[in-house]
């Protein structure tokens, strides 16, 4: 098991991938925020959906959802059709036009970390990739309920009530 130190410092890199993100995001095309880019990349992996299963995905409040399948749709990168099973619904599908979109989308964001890790060999590509996915496993579905660790003795409220 690893030390303290290093879960410290994995602590501290994993709050920095925040920038990689952020510079991602930025090369996205201006009209396909990120939020956008996930609908549609969901959509693609996962297939046509409502919109209570994307939120679920997205693990997002239903109004959040609500505005990124706007703006997906006012570009018309989805269709949203009745839902057979239940008309109140509405079942949301990838356009092709949102097919084309993600597409740039890929090519953007490979142009990108093709050109930030220029001086990476294949095999520190495909060991970040390993290790990555491994990290993504070990947390598993993260839109469960939060894990609640205990409380280190040292950091325990023992404070009594004050009286009244």
């Amino acid at each position: 098991m690893a030390e303290q130190t290093q879960f410290e410092e994995l602590a501290r890199q994993l709050s920095a991938v925040g920038v990689v993100k952020r510079e991602v995001g930025r090369a996205l095309p201006p009209d396909c925020p990120a939020g956008s880019a996930a609908v549609l990349t969901l959509l693609r992996r996962h297939g046509d959906m409502r919109m209570s299963k994307l939120a679920e995905l997205l693990a997002v409040d239903m109004s959040v959802t609500s505005r990124h399948v706007a703006h997906v749709a006012a570009h018309g990168w989805i269709e949203r059709h009745p839902d057979p099973a239940d008309k109140r619904s509405r079942i949301l599908c990838l356009t092709p036009e949102g097919l084309d979109e993600l597409a740039e989308l890929n090519r953007r964001t490979t142009r990108l970390l093709a050109e930030r890790l220029a001086d990476w060999t294949d095999d520190e590509v495909a060991q970040l990739i390993r290790l990555m996915t491994r990290l993504r496993t070990s947390f598993g579905d993260c839109r469960s309920s939060p894990v609640r660790l205990p409380t280190p003795a040292s950091e325990e409220n023992t404070r009594t009530p004050a009286s009244t």
